[in-house]
């Protein structure tokens, strides 16, 4: 999901002026012959340097929501036992406002199934992970459903070594609903491709 080197990655204002129509396509192409899961190629190993995360600021904190559920297990894939949906590739960083690398950060996500659903009885599409030593993670999952009320977003819940937690959620580019909802945050945006049979995406924490 990361892009190649010879391509600079969009930064999240480029991102704003992804039309719906875009990311609609993206994510029906995403839907039309793929299964959550696969391989990525070797190249999506590769990040880019960082968007300016100094001018960008810190990622603005949101609500937790009523569905997190605390002791996720430790995972960078959640397609476990999940049936349908776009796939989804999400990766990035986790820097400081100074733009440094943190390792180590732990990241809690967990997400809405195809249909806006979350699952509160058990762990699916629920998992939590820590960044490299680069600062870097991946997470294979699918693009969430819309919850009713709600455009479709990823929550996550983003804690350094020794520091405090950062709970927010993530959302996507040409959504018609996120205008219509009263907690979308344009700075909260990921970074959104076609990735052949899924959607690549890419959100850097600034903390």
């Amino acid at each position: 999901m990361r892009p190649d080197s010879e391509a600079p990655a969009l930064t999240r204002r480029q991102a704003l002026a992804v039309s719906a129509s875009t990311t609609a396509a993206l994510v029906v192409a995403a839907c039309g012959g793929s299964e959550p899961g696969g391989t990525v190629a070797a190249g999506d190993d590769r990040l880019e340097p960082t968007p300016a995360c100094g001018d960008a600021g810190a990622t603005p904190e949101q609500a937790e929501g009523p569905f997190f559920i605390p002791d996720s297990p430790e995972r960078t894939s959640l397609l476990a036992g999940v049936v349908g949906g776009a796939a989804l590739v999400l990766t990035g960083r986790v820097l400081g406002t100074d733009c440094r690398p943190i390792p180590g950060t732990l990241l809690d996500f967990w997400q809405a199934d195809d249909t806006g659903a979350y699952d509160t009885g058990g762990d699916r599409l629920r998992g939590h992970q820590f960044a490299s030593g680069d600062g870097s993670y991946r997470l294979f999952t699918i693009v969430p459903g819309i919850y009713p009320g709600r455009t479709r977003h990823i929550h996550v819940k983003a804690q350094p070594p020794g520091g405090s937690v950062l709970t927010t959620q993530l959302y996507f580019p040409g959504e018609p609903a996120n205008e219509l909802d009263g907690l979308f945050e344009p700075a909260l945006l990921i970074e959104a491709e076609e990735g052949g049979d899924r959607v690549r995406g890419r959100f850097d924490f600034v903390l």
